[in-house]
């Protein structure tokens, strides 16, 4: 149950993302953040988890470009294997 709850939570999270950049809102998934610290921070009922975090809002400048990205014929493979 709990890996399932981790995939939609993850399913989730980009719906949220992709709906608030077509409302010209900016997001970011975080990570490096200590869960059981935020977890009592947020006084999380017992039982519940916290998948990801989520930022919001209006970029105040231009993301910088991700470093190490793959040509896309280096990942894609179409009618084989």
């Amino acid at each position: 149950q709990r890996d399932e709850a981790m995939r939609s939570c993850g399913m989730a999270a980009q719906t949220l993302m992709l709906a608030a950049k077509a409302l010209g809102y900016d997001t970011c998934p975080m990570i490096g953040f200590d869960p059981d610290a935020t977890a009592e921070l947020i006084q999380l009922p017992e039982g519940h988890v916290i998948s990801m975090m989520v930022t919001l809002g209006k970029a105040s400048k231009t993301a910088n470009q991700r470093g190490g990205q793959l040509a896309l014929d280096d990942v894609l493979i179409e009618n084989s294997f």
